[in-house]
């Protein structure tokens, strides 16, 4: 999975593109854990663009919502954007919208 941070005012996108699943979870995690390290200060909300997401499974929602709580520690709010219809029916299935909204 590749992250493409990018801020637009003062929001944050982060565009994920490839797949969301065990095996590259970890290195993933980390690299979204330094972009919010580095611009959650000047964030007004943080948006995942799942548009090129080509698969999730499980791993793909304890990413999110870890990242949301890495967030939430700074006080930016999540959203999640753009998802892909299987990922839309993966998220909707977990309740993953009940925490991080889709806008």
């Amino acid at each position: 999975m590749n992250i493409v941070p990018q801020m637009s005012g003062n929001v944050l996108y982060m565009q994920l593109q490839g797949e969301i699943d065990e095996h590259n979870a970890a290195q993933a995690r980390a690299y979204a854990d330094r972009i919010a390290e580095r611009y959650a200060y000047q964030s007004a909300r943080a948006v995942f663009d799942l548009a090129s997401v080509s698969f999730m499974d499980s791993t793909g929602i304890g990413f999110l919502i870890g990242r949301y709580k890495k967030f939430s520690r700074y006080g930016v709010p999540v959203y999640v954007t753009n998802p892909t219809q299987a990922t839309d029916k993966i998220l909707t299935v977990s309740g993953v919208y009940s925490i991080i909204p889709k806008i």
